[in-house]
Parts: C-alpha cells; structure tokens; sequence
C-alpha cells in the first residue's frame, strides 16, 4: 500500500474548514505542522494552540488494486482553497510511519537522567529512563518550560514523598518523580485525552500502582486535604497567578515548589503573587526567554 500526503499551507483562520475539507475527501489521517518557524506559548490544559501560518496535511490509502486520482482530489480541493499553496506526494507503507517517529530522540535530562521515546533503546540502560509515547498529549521534553521542569525534579529530593502535577499533559513530570524514588503521585488536567495519557505512561514506566490522576474535582476529592512535599505546575502565567492561594493550600510549609510556563517579561508579576506564600529561591531560564521559578512554601 501507499499513502498519499497532501500539504496545504493555510492561515490559522482557515485550520478548521481545510481539516473537515481533507476529512470529508476521505483522508485516514489530518495534521498540522508549523509553517513559519513559529514559537508557541505553553498551552493551558487542554488547548490545541496553532501558529498563524499551518501546514494541514490530509493522508489518503491507495490500495494496490485502486489509484487514487490525484489531479481530481487537487482540482476539488482548488474549489474551495483557490490560492493557497498546496503540494503532494506519495510514500511508501514503512515511510509514512516512520514520518513522525523520526522526528523524536531520546533526550538528556542529566547525568543518568533521560526521556526515552518508547519505540527506542535507552542510551544507558542503568539511568533513570523516563519511556513516553509523545503522541498521546502535551509535554514530551522538548519544550523549554517541560524541561525546566524535569531538571528541577532531577536535582530535588523527591525519594519517598509525595508529588503533585498540576496541569499533567502527557503526566511526564509525575512519571519523572516516581521513577526518581517518590512515594506517590498525584496528577490532575481539565482535558480527559490528558488523564489518559497520563495513565498509560505511568504504566509503560511501570509506576501506575503508585499514580493517581484525575479531573480537578475528583482529583481535589482524592485529595482529601492531603499535602504534598514537592509541587510542580507548568501550565501558563495566567492561571498560575490565579491559582496562587488554591496551590499554597496544597503543599505542606517548607515544601518545594516549581512554576513553569512562564516567559521571562512575566517572572516578575507571577513572582509578587507566589511571594504571599512562598519564598522564592530561584529563577532559571531556558532558550533565551523560558523561565522556571522555585522555592519552598511559607512555614507555617
């Protein structure tokens, strides 16, 4: 079998009409790609950020038996998108699966430290591998504020405490702090793709047993007034300041807190609002604009 790739590039606006537009063409597949280089901010919980400039990519199955009539398919399509470019492109079976997966590598945390695609070999078997399927939600590592947020788990103590995530995506953090020795894990996300995904790499990482992950309500339920020892929250300068006072309920005084999602303009507003709590103990930054802020819950 082939499978035949049609890229059109389209403005932001336009991102929902080509994706019905390619589906209702027959596409197995629809996808978006950046088409300008463009940096996107850490998304909320359960947001599809796009870039002003898309590639919306439709994938259609040409069996052996039935060749697909590219000219037709790209003279309909011109219809309705009459002057954005537009370009195709057959691939072989193997090709097109590996399309996505070739764009993923493990990633180094730290010493003894990585993110491991799950389809791929640890670097060193004897770190502390996190596995992750990068295509189930947000936060696979590569982002600055994902990042960030690793390396802060990787040099706090987190052995035999108890770790919320706030904001999970793919629950990457949550799996980074059991397999670096926490007790437990308590994740939350609005998204229920989110929950999901978080699930499922907890058991891939084979730490499940020691998760839970819910919607905000369950997951306050569960809670049941519980406090953590480390707290991590990478979400978006907005919400972080307007969940200030709900967070410092949830940490016990003296626990470690990390904020993340934060571009360095904001550090300064999102830092007088934690500092009604917390003592804030550092600033680090990535990729020239990405910060992390932590410190430690009041005392009591």
């Amino acid at each position: 079998m082939k499978w035949l790739q049609i890229h059109i590039t389209v403005e932001k606006s336009q991102v929902d009409f080509t994706e019905t537009l390619l589906g209702s063409l027959g596409a197995v597949s629809v996808t978006l790609d950046d088409a300008e280089n463009q940096d996107l901010l850490e998304p909320l919980p359960g947001e599809t950020p796009l870039w002003n400039k898309v590639i919306v990519t439709g994938i259609y199955a040409q069996e052996d038996d039935e060749e697909i009539d590219v000219a037709a398919l790209e003279t309909f399509i011109r219809t309705q998108l009459p002057s954005e470019p537009m370009r195709s492109e057959f691939l072989e079976d193997q090709a097109w699966e590996r399309t996505w997966m070739d764009a993923y590598e493990p990633i180094q945390i730290a010493e003894k430290y990585w993110i491991v695609p799950e389809w791929m070999q640890a670097p060193e078997a004897d770190a502390v591998n996190i596995k992750l399927d990068p295509g189930l939600a947000f936060g696979t590592g590569n982002h600055a504020s994902t990042f960030l947020c690793l390396q802060w788990l990787g040099k706090t103590d987190v052995k035999d405490k108890i770790v919320i995530d706030y904001g999970c995506g793919s629950g990457i953090l949550a799996v980074a702090a059991l397999l670096l020795g926490a007790k437990k894990a308590y994740a939350t996300d609005i998204d229920p793709q989110a929950v999901l995904a978080t699930q499922q790499n907890a058991e891939l990482n084979g730490v499940l047993d020691r998760l839970y992950v819910g919607l905000p309500e369950e997951f306050n339920q569960e809670l049941a007034g519980q406090k953590a020892d480390v707290f991590v929250a990478n979400i978006l300068a907005g919400p972080l300041m307007m969940l200030a006072e709900e967070f410092s309920t949830l940490i016990k005084p003296e626990g470690e807190f990390a904020l993340a999602g934060v571009i360095e303009e904001q550090v300064s507003d999102v830092s007088d609002v934690y500092s009604q709590f917390f003592d804030i103990l550092e600033v680090e930054k990535r990729d020239e604009n990405w910060c992390r802020i932590s410190g430690k819950r009041h005392q009591a």
